[in-house]
């Protein structure tokens, strides 16, 4: 295994850690079980074709191929990402709503007595 010079800042962060060297048999062991998680996998799914034409043409749209557009959506719903636009467009809206209405209280003017 080739050694590397680390310079002042890396030797830090190694020193400030709770690093503890490997036998090689156990780092193979290790990097062999981050590898596999760091596959990809096939899975086979079933989807009715209109939504495949459909997904085909967004993928398109996006210049993606449908396969990957479909793991990217995937990946952004298992990230917590995946937006759904109209909600999204609901919520601003009824946000806007409150907005006006507690602008609208507050700019009232004050009756003279």
């Amino acid at each position: 295994m080739k050694r590397v010079k680390l310079d002042q800042y890396e030797q830090s962060i190694e020193h400030g850690t709770d690093f503890v060297p490997v036998s090689g048999k156990r780092r193979k062991k290790i990097e062999t079980i981050i590898a596999s998680a760091n596959k990809n996998k096939n899975i086979n799914i079933r989807i009715s074709a209109n939504d495949i034409a459909r997904i085909r043409e967004l993928s398109a749209a996006e210049g993606l191929p449908y396969q990957t557009f479909i793991s990217s959506i995937i990946h952004k719903y298992v990230a917590g990402k995946l937006i759904d636009e109209n909600s999204l467009l609901k919520s601003m809206q009824l946000l806007g709503m409150e907005t006006a209405k507690r602008l609208n209280r507050h700019s009232k003017p004050k009756k003279s007595a």
